[in-house]
C-alpha cells in the first residue's frame, strides 16, 4: 500500500472529509444547544384590527422554545393560527436574534348559520370569533349544508350582481340540505329558485324575473312577500294575506 500513493491521498482525501463532516456536525448540535444566542425580539409585520396583544402574549411564549436555531417555527405558526381571527402565519428567522411574523386575519364577509358566532370570510371559509352588534348588523346572512360555505357565497356575489341591476340587494341566501336555494332581499321579499334543473336551468329563471323585476314587481301598490321561481316557464307571487298568483 505504501508504494501506491494514488491509494494513500484517496484515503488521505476520506480522513479529511469525514473529519469534516464530523466538524460541520459539532458544530451544528453547538448551534443549536448553545444558549448565548436566545430571540431576543418578535416583531409583527401587520397591522392587526381584530387579533388583541394581550391574545398574543397569552399564548406566543409557550411556543418560544430554544434558541434562534433551535427554535421551532411550526409551532409558533400552529399556536398563532389557533387565534380566532387568524387565518395564516408566516413567521422567519432574523439574523442574529429575531423573529418576522407575518398574520393574515380572516376579512369578514357575511353571518354563517344561525346563532353559533360562525362567520364567512373572504374565502369562503367559516369561522368562528366574536364580532361587534354593529359590525354584524352589514353582514349578509348565508347558511347551506357543512362544506358548502364557498358555493353560498359565490353564489350570494352572483346575486348581488344580478339585483344591483335593478336596485335592490340581498341580504340572506340560504342553500337546502335538498341543494335548493332561497334569497332574501333588503325589501324583506322572499326569493324561492329552487333546485338547478336540466331544462329550467336556475340561472334562466332567475334572469327572467330580474328583467321583468322593474314592471312587474316594483311598480306594484303594495310587493309581493313571496315569488317563486320554481316553474320552468314563469314565476309565481304571493302578496301577505292573498293567495299565490301567476
Amino acid at each position: 500500500m505504501w508504494n501506491k500513493p494514488h491509494l494513500l491521498n484517496a484515503i488521505a482525501d476520506l480522513l479529511m472529509l469525514v473529519a469534516s463532516a464530523a466538524l460541520l456536525a459539532a458544530a451544528a448540535v453547538w448551534l443549536v444547544r448553545v444558549p448565548s444566542l436566545p430571540v431576543r425580539q418578535v416583531v409583527f409585520a401587520d397591522v392587526l384590527p381584530h387579533t388583541q396583544r394581550l391574545e398574543i402574549e397569552q399564548v406566543l411564549p409557550g411556543a418560544l422554545k430554544g434558541n434562534f436555531f433551535s427554535l421551532n417555527l411550526e409551532a409558533v405558526r400552529g399556536t398563532l393560527e389557533k387565534l380566532p381571527w387568524v387565518r395564516k402565519v408566516d413567521v422567519r428567522r432574523v439574523w442574529p436574534a429575531r423573529l418576522e411574523v407575518r398574520i393574515e386575519e380572516h376579512r369578514p364577509v357575511a353571518r354563517w348559520g344561525e346563532g353559533r358566532g360562525e362567520l364567512v370570510n373572504s374565502y369562503g371559509e367559516v369561522f368562528t370569533a366574536v364580532l361587534g352588534d354593529s359590525e354584524l348588523a352589514v353582514l349578509p346572512l348565508l347558511a347551506g349544508p357543512a362544506g358548502s360555505s364557498q358555493e353560498v357565497l359565490r353564489r350570494y356575489s352572483e346575486l348581488v350582481g344580478s339585483f344591483r341591476t335593478v336596485g335592490e340587494k340581498p341580504v340572506q341566501v340560504t342553500l337546502s340540505p335538498r341543494l335548493a336555494w332561497q334569497l332574501k332581499l333588503e325589501n324583506g321579499m322572499l326569493v324561492d329558485m329552487g333546485r338547478e334543473q336540466a331544462k329550467a336551468p336556475l340561472g334562466v329563471r332567475l334572469q327572467r324575473f330580474i328583467e321583468v323585476y322593474p314592471e312587474t314587481v316594483a311598480k306594484r301598490a303594495i310587493r309581493p312577500a313571496v315569488v317563486d321561481l320554481r316553474y320552468p316557464n314563469g314565476f309565481a307571487m304571493r302578496v301577505a294575506g292573498e293567495g299565490k298568483g301567476k
